[in-house]
């Protein structure tokens, strides 16, 4: 009888094991870019935005970090997350774009949430978003131009772009800070303000994004707008070597260096925990590609100007007001990666004539 008695138990407990295992699931789920979870950028702002809409509202989360950067692994690693029972599955970037064209297809019952991109195929011969993808881009131009204006109105007049990957909201970034200097300039009578421009082609921390940071600060260089990832630690830390000045991308980048005196800000957290909600309430904004702008909030430099000697609130607050009205056409005349006929332009078209760039190889 004991015999029995403990079979009957050790049935139970194998049961209760495995029944737990099974119903380990996770709704929402988000796959990593290119970087880390804890990249201080776009992977991280996207993920917090995440956790924290998720356990206010006690659901279950995971990340999911593919293999490599391709849309193969892209597509394994959404297969992953499927298998592990996610809902709504969150992509940050734009290296996402044929994952999801071909993820929206092979499983129609879940919904993808694709930051900086809409799905096309691989050789961009076809786009097509279906009813469970919403698309949400960011005017980081605008946000660029905002960390361009604060940088000359602190008076600075030797400034540098590093920008990761080439990619159009790392270029956006980078035009956008252009003209914002330009615009400065002309406001405050500034006769010349000169720009190092180089795309890393990499969004990680390496000795040559260092090296080159570095070279550029003792060349002149005061002040780095670091838009790539991790490329921004690379920076901060030759700034750290040069007492110089760094701009930070993405999230408020502050608490990771003295010295970075600003951040070019996307609301990644606040965008994917509205495009969460809608789902959740069911009124998900499937089929939808917008582009959310600094009329609603969605882009900006942080709130913490202490950093700053001569750029204040006031002046933010003043240079806000004219993007978003627009006045004098300031923020429909920012050239952002295409011009209105989505040409490319090149960074030597932008309409400059004090801001002088030189573009760094």
């Amino acid at each position: 009888m004991k015999k029995i008695l403990v079979v009957v138990l050790a049935v139970i407990l194998l049961t209760a094991v495995f029944t737990g295992c099974a119903s380990k699931t996770y709704e929402i789920a988000m796959i990593t870019d290119a970087g880390e979870i804890d990249d201080k950028s776009f992977n991280q702002g996207t993920w917090e935005g995440i956790v924290e809409y998720a356990k206010a509202n006690d659901i279950s989360y995971k990340y999911y970090k593919p293999t490599e950067v391709s849309t193969d692994a892209y597509v394994a690693a959404i297969d992953l997350a499927v298998t592990g029972g996610a809902k709504i599955v969150v992509t940050p970037g734009y290296l996402f774009e044929p994952a999801i064209f071909v993820a929206q297809d092979k499983y129609p019952d879940v919904s993808f949430i694709l930051l900086d991109g809409t799905p096309h195929n691989e050789d961009y011969s076809e786009y097509r978003i279906e009813k469970n993808v919403y698309s949400i881009f960011y005017a980081e131009q605008q946000s660029g131009f905002l960390a361009g204006y604060a940088a000359v109105k602190e008076g600075y007049t030797k400034l540098g772009f590093m920008g990761g990957m080439a990619v159009p909201a790392v270029i956006r970034f980078g035009y956008g800070f252009l003209q914002g200097a330009e615009y400065a300039a002309n406001e405050m009578g500034v006769s010349s303000v000169e720009v190092k421009y180089h795309y890393t082609g990499d969004f990680a921390a390496t000795p040559k994004n260092q090296t080159t940071a570095a070279t550029w600060f003792a060349d002149g260089t005061q002040v780095i707008f670091a838009a790539g990832g991790k490329v921004g630690n690379s920076v901060m830390a030759a700034a750290e070597a040069a007492d110089a000045k760094v701009i930070g991308v993405d999230v408020d980048q502050s608490p990771e260096s003295k010295t970075v005196i600003t951040s070019a800000k996307k609301e990644l957290a606040v965008s994917v925990q509205a495009g969460l909600k809608s789902y959740y309430d069911g009124a998900f904004k499937g089929g939808v590609s917008e582009t959310l702008d600094i009329t609603i909030g969605a882009v900006g430099l942080p709130s913490d100007f202490s950093r700053f000697t001569t750029f204040t609130q006031a002046d933010y607050d003043a240079i806000y007001a004219k993007l978003v009205a627009d006045t004098d056409g300031i923020r429909s005349g920012i050239v952002k990666d295409t011009d209105a006929d989505g040409n490319s332009v090149d960074v030597t078209a932008l309409p400059l004539s004090i801001v002088k760039v030189t573009v760094v190889e």
